[in-house]
């Protein structure tokens, strides 16, 4: 990856982490997860009905790569349907696991660079994670 395009990626995630999108909760089925390794706490809600993710909203604490993941989360999948939500996840893990990337991934591309820091790759898919147990119907109390 070149220089300006990791300065774009860069600038991107500080943005959603300094202004994050569809920040604060409103009482839809939510996930929330926690990472004691680093202090990444962030709890995933979704408005999923008639197979459509209506909306997803975030609301936590932890760095820039985990807060500002959640945010590009909340825009990327919304209005998906829950068939092309789950495809996007599941290639948002095979950019983490270093597998490549896809064009479906839109803002979320952003990301790919952490893949080369196993340490942060947690810090990058814990929204995720929790987005994709609301997906199967899971939800917590």
């Amino acid at each position: 990856m070149n220089n300006d395009l990791e300065n774009l990626y860069r600038q991107v995630i500080m943005d959603h982490y300094k202004n994050p999108r569809n920040k604060g909760l409103k009482g839809y089925p939510h996930i929330h997860l926690k990472n004691p390794s680093c202090g990444d706490d962030i709890t995933i809600e979704a408005d999923i009905s008639e197979g459509i993710v209506k909306e997803v909203r975030h609301e936590g604490k932890g760095c820039s790569i985990c807060c500002s993941s959640a945010s590009v989360l909340t825009e990327v999948v919304k209005g998906k349907s829950v068939e092309e939500a789950k495809e996007m996840v599941e290639a948002y893990f095979k950019m983490m696991r270093g597998e490549g990337s896809s064009d479906e991934l839109e803002e979320a591309l952003v990301y790919e660079g952490v893949s080369k820091f196993p340490a942060r790759i947690k810090c990058a898919t814990i929204s995720w994670k929790a987005f994709e147990r609301l997906l199967n119907g899971e939800k917590d109390e």
